[in-house]
This record gives structure tokens, sequence and C-alpha cells, in this order.
């Protein structure tokens, strides 16, 4: 028995045979803000890739990005520049 019939069940498609899905459609799809597919997009924490002019965001690009989520590697608190100007203009 193959190593890919152990860890892959045999009525999955593989990922990379999947068509990727337009930036628009992962974004309805997951609820994210424009801006914040931006910013991750921004950082290299999503990949996407462009086709004819257009984002588009692969299967195994998602599943990664999921499984770095999950582990922890987005952690963190992002700046917050709106609140630290309002702050700062108050001093």
């Amino acid at each position: 028995m193959s190593i890919q019939s152990i860890s892959q069940p045999k009525n999955e498609v593989p990922l990379e045979t999947m068509p990727p899905l337009s930036l628009d459609e992962f974004r309805r799809q997951t609820g994210l803000s424009p801006v914040s597919l931006w910013r991750f997009r921004k950082r290299g924490w999503l990949k996407t890739i462009v086709i004819a002019g257009r984002h588009y965001v692969s299967r195994e690009a998602i599943a990664e990005f999921n499984r770095r989520a999950a582990a922890g590697e987005f952690a963190g608190n992002i700046a917050n520049t709106s609140a630290a100007r309002v702050k700062n203009s108050k001093k």
C-alpha cells in the first residue's frame, strides 16, 4: 500500500486538481473583510495568483493558511494606527 493511499481517502479529490477561487468568492465564503484580506496578502500570509488582472486563491493556499493559523503563526496584536493617532492627538 502506498503512502498516498493511506494519507488520502479514495473519495477525496486532490487539492491541486481543484480550480482556484476568486478572492471575492473566498471573501464571501469566509466573511473576512476586504481590508483583512489585503493585509493577509501584503504580509504574505495568504498567497494569491493573478489571472487576467483578478486575484484568485488556490485550494492549496487556503489549506496552508488554515494550517498556519491553527498552529498559531499569526497570533499577536495588529497595530491600530487610527486609535494611536487619536490617542496621540489628545496629549
